[in-house]
């Protein structure tokens, strides 16, 4: 506004006069990002013939960042950002950015049909309700967040916003969330963090400085830039990738698919999903917790290297010790079941089962992932039997599997 507002309040019953201005968030925003990236090189990205982005605001928050961003500064038509107008409903939609809630965008980038005649977008991403997180696919595939967070670790150096302050102090990484990043930090000497489940944790790490990037397989990314995730933010990281692997290629667009086959042939892959037991009473969950504490010692005697054990962390910046924070059952090789718990007496408890199986970089790289994490030792089914969670419940199978 040109004039701020004058408005009279009445307190304690004494009348004051407070000066009100009013400043658009979306625009100081956007400054913040444009001193945090190269956007005259993204715009370079956005001139190509063969490059075409899409978005999906999935009705939330992020909607009027993204065509300020994507429309205004680097042209993005309008039509190809979908559902930017924030709705207190979201549309009847849940705003979650993942395979099973984005299915609009999913079908866009042909993620399941893989039809070889259909043109596809080179790039998709959406941000979820609040815009701290977010998904990003290429033609026919989704990143994992797991593998968004080493790929943007291992290109760190082409990333204006991760080097303004010199190399990265560090990365960290939940938990649950694969270990792909931690032999990217091992090749590149970072200190590599792996924290409970919860911001917080990030936080401490970001505030004493110890890290610059972070991340966690529900779709988060974030940085020092504030001490929080950002969903905008990491889809600019990505942006800042192809433009840099672009900036002097004039031949064929060097995309998402080809980025991430040269990192999995450098790093190996770890293919990861997540399957979600919800609403099971405390009987249920205590009976599995018990279930997966007596089979520690069994999966370490099932083969050589194995490991396995309940998570407990300690914070390196206020001593604090976090404990039971979920189940690892763990391969030589790095590859994980991990069992994690949430919810309360009063919604119901949530198992959440995740596998990761790391295939090494001559392995097949390019397989779907249902189809690895069940070939040679079953990880769903041995995540059956560690827990016996089907008779403990009466159930066949998760409510959701992502």
């Amino acid at each position: 506004m040109d004039k701020p507002s004058e408005v009279k309040v009445d307190e304690n019953g004494t009348v004051r006069t407070v000066k009100i201005e009013i400043e658009s968030t979306t625009k100081r925003y956007v400054e913040e990002m444009q001193k945090l990236f190269d956007f005259d090189l993204i715009k370079t990205l956005f001139k190509r013939d063969d490059f075409e982005f899409i978005f999906d605001g999935l009705n939330g928050i992020s909607g009027p960042y993204a065509i300020e961003i994507f429309n205004k500064i680097f042209g993005v038509p309008l039509t190809n950002l979908d559902k930017c107008k924030p709705l207190p409903d979201f549309g009847g939609l849940h705003p979650d950015p993942n395979l099973v809630h984005a299915k609009d965008l999913d079908a866009k980038m042909d993620v399941f049909k893989k039809d070889p005649n259909k043109k596809v977008p080179d790039f998709g991403s959406a941000c979820d309700g609040d815009a701290d997180r977010n998904i990003i696919f290429g033609p026919r595939m989704l990143v994992s967040p797991s593998d968004s967070l080493a790929a943007i670790t291992n290109n760190s150096d082409l990333i204006k916003a991760l080097t303004r302050n010199g190399p990265l102090k560090g990365v960290a990484r939940s938990m649950p969330t694969s270990g792909a990043v931690d032999r990217v930090a091992k090749k590149k000497g970072l200190d590599c963090y792996e924290v409970p489940t919860g911001w917080k944790f990030f936080g401490n790490l970001l505030d004493a400085g110890r890290i610059t990037l972070c991340g966690e397989e529900s779709f988060g990314t974030g940085s020092d830039h504030i001490r929080e995730k950002d969903g905008i933010w990491a889809i600019l990281c990505w942006l800042t990738i192809l433009a840099q692997k672009n900036k002097d290629n004039k031949g064929k667009l060097i995309g998402i698919p080809e980025i991430m086959k040269d990192h999995w042939k450098c790093y190996g892959r770890d293919y990861y999903c997540r399957y979600d037991y919800e609403d099971l009473n405390n009987e249920q969950a205590d009976k599995v917790k018990a279930n997966l504490t007596k089979n520690i010692e069994t999966w370490k005697g099932m083969k050589e290297g194995n490991e396995a054990g309940v998570f407990e962390y300690h914070d390196p910046v206020d001593n604090s010790v976090s404990k039971n924070q979920g189940w690892i059952f763990k391969y030589k090789n790095g590859s994980r079941i991990i069992f994690r718990f949430s919810g309360t007496s009063s919604t119901g408890a949530t198992v959440r089962i995740y596998f990761e199986k790391h295939v090494e970089p001559d392995g097949d790289l390019l397989a779907d992932v249902a189809d690895i994490v069940k070939a040679g030792d079953n990880f769903p089914e041995l995540a059956v039997k560690l827990s016996d969670i089907h008779n403990v419940t009466g159930r066949t199978g998760p409510t959701v599997i992502t």
